[in-house]
């Protein structure tokens, strides 16, 4: 199913924790000197023009970036985050929204590498304009579920892999577990990053049960809620799974959760998780 459009939803809540983590991860990579590789298995576009049809249709962003641009009391990851997306808009004006592959690219350095995924057509035509042909960043029109895991492990030996699937498809959140699990036979020291959503809840619960089976270690949960789950209201809440997660992650979104939950939460209902899924061994 290729009907899925991330322009609907740039920006908003779920984006803000996502990227917010990724620049957590990328920013700990890049602290020592050995070039590493990111793996983009769902790139999308690369970036998103807010004031477009599909944004303005449902206005998500207004549930979370939105609500972040113009304050001045902003935790330091928040900064990051923010201060990354204004170097995509002039004069203050917040008129496009940077996805993934744009904001790994800020943080890659010479000799670090980028392999990103998209499937759709449409997407993967923007995404290669958005990334200028940087001899650093390798695009394919391809299945990123499917087709990264023989990219593992990276001669770097250092990275990430970033999972965001649309889970537009039920499947999609047994599919994710059985590809993590080969992507950590090949690769066992490197970090994964899976994105979800929460839909119902009772999926969250299967795929989180599943984790805990697959025999992987060091797993650890961090979600964001802005309102009380409700299967019928679409997504209220939203995560990261991190496998082999920085050491400093859970120690600065224990500060950065309860933030975004006070800041973004509607009518007082904004919660948040910060778990261990597995320990380390």
């Amino acid at each position: 199913m290729l009907s899925y459009r991330h322009a609907f939803h740039a920006g908003n809540f779920a984006d803000v924790l996502k990227h917010i983590v990724l620049l957590e991860i990328l920013a700990y990579l890049a602290q020592k000197e050995k070039p590493f590789c990111i793996i983009d298995t769902h790139a999308g576009g690369g970036k998103y023009a807010l004031d477009s049809d599909f944004a303005l249709k449902t206005r998500e962003f207004d549930t979370g970036i939105s609500q972040l641009w113009q304050r001045d009391d902003l935790p330091p990851s928040v900064i990051n985050y923010i201060e990354l997306q204004k170097r995509f808009n002039q004069n203050g004006q917040f008129k496009t929204y940077a996805g993934s592959p744009l904001l790994i690219k800020q943080m890659l350095r010479p000799k670090d590498r980028l392999c990103l995924f998209e499937l759709h057509s449409t997407e993967v035509t923007a995404l290669k304009e958005n990334m200028k042909h940087d001899k650093r960043i390798q695009i394919e029109h391809a299945d990123g579920l499917k087709n990264s895991v023989g990219l593992l492990p990276p001669f770097e030996r250092r990275g990430l892999v970033l999972i965001d699937p649309s889970y537009e498809m039920k499947s999609d959140y047994s599919d994710v577990v059985k590809t993590l699990v080969q992507m950590h036979k090949r690769f066992a020291t490197g970090t994964y990053a899976l994105w979800y959503p929460v839909i119902e809840r009772g999926r969250n619960d299967a795929l989180e049960a599943a984790l805990k089976k697959s025999g992987i270690p060091n797993i650890a949960l961090f979600e964001l809620s802005i309102n009380t789950d409700n299967s019928g209201r679409g997504m209220n809440a939203s995560g990261m799974i991190i496998i082999n997660p920085p050491w400093s992650l859970a120690a600065t979104l224990k500060t950065v959760l309860p933030w975004l939950a006070k800041t973004l939460g509607e009518n007082t209902a904004g919660s948040f998780r910060v778990e261990t899924l597995v320990a380390e061994k």
